[in-house]
């Protein structure tokens, strides 16, 4: 079982990052205390690196919607309107509906988690997020008996995100979840980093986050949630099916077709950022194993 701790902080009580990063310090390591992010136990006894900083995580991102550049989504993506936002939650639930954001802001208890991100383009970073367990939005609208797996979908709004002007993805972009990785407690919904309002580059006002996998599984600015009994295609799997499959998880033995994913380049290290052994489910082994007991991870990649 993960560590789980909860706390009332709301993402407009900032945190400053030179005080969160300083009494990280002041703790030693340790992983509860009054103010503190939590990574789960297992996790944090294998490994602790610092979280990256404001301008890393904010300025370094891929977000197709807004071009295909690492700085195209802090350049442009002020243009979105994120308020009003509401997510519709359909499918196979008890009450689907236009689910407002305000209304599940408040029905959602927040918490601090600091999780790693590894991107399938082997670099990484460490991310200090607020927000909920996913699987505390998806009690709202109640998962029917007979529901397998969760399909989520992007805003398309190209007159705001210029990226989507453009014809190489077939918009809105497009992932999914199986139920089980869905409800996970280390799966959250992020509306927050470093106690402010997650910003609108990171995927505001509401992304997917899943420690676990590659990072374009954590699908950003959602707006539909889907319970359905059929494994969803992802965005990707349609682009290119030889090179991305369903789960995504990371693997440092299986390689993408055009390079290693033995080793991932630490975002924040400057010109020459170091290289890092990338381990198996981006470290969270310990408690995501179990759910892929008796699968081939070479097939189901």
């Amino acid at each position: 079982m993960a560590f789980r701790w909860k706390n009332t902080l709301k993402d407009n009580d900032v945190t400053d990052e030179h005080l969160y990063l300083s009494r990280r310090q002041l703790m030693g390591g340790a992983m509860a205390g009054a103010g503190l992010a939590a990574l789960p136990q297992g996790a944090a006894a294998r490994e602790m690196r610092e979280p990256n900083s404001w301008e890393d995580i904010t300025q370094y991102n891929n977000f197709y919607e807004f071009g295909t550049d690492k700085g195209d989504p802090a350049r442009y993506a002020d243009a979105l309107t994120i308020d009003p936002w509401s997510v519709k939650i359909d499918g196979m639930v008890d009450a689907p509906g236009d689910y407002a954001f305000d209304d599940i802001m408040k029905a959602m208890t927040i918490e601090e988690r600091i999780y790693r991100l590894r991107c399938v383009e082997a670099w990484s970073m460490v991310v200090p997020w607020n927000g909920f367990e996913l699987a505390d939005m998806l009690a709202m609208a109640g998962v029917q008996e007979g529901a397998k797996y969760v399909r989520f979908e992007t805003l398309y709004r190209p007159e705001e995100m210029q990226g989507q002007k453009s014809g190489w993805i077939d918009w809105p972009y497009t992932e999914g979840l199986r139920l089980d990785e869905a409800m996970h407690p280390l799966t959250i919904m992020a509306t927050g980093i470093y106690g402010r309002d997650i910003p609108k580059q990171n995927g505001a006002p509401l992304r997917l986050v899943v420690p676990w996998k590659y990072g374009f599984k954590s699908i950003k600015s959602i707006v539909r949630i889907t319970l359905t009994d059929q494994e969803p295609v992802n965005t990707w799997q349609q682009i290119l099916p030889n090179e991305y499959g369903f789960y995504a998880n990371v693997n440092p033995e299986v390689d993408h077709p055009r390079w290693s994913q033995a080793t991932e380049r630490v975002i924040g290290g400057g010109l020459f950022s170091p290289k890092v052994p990338t381990l198996m489910f981006n470290g969270y082994e310990e408690e995501v194993a179990g759910l892929y007991e008796g699968m081939d991870l070479r097939k189901f990649y």
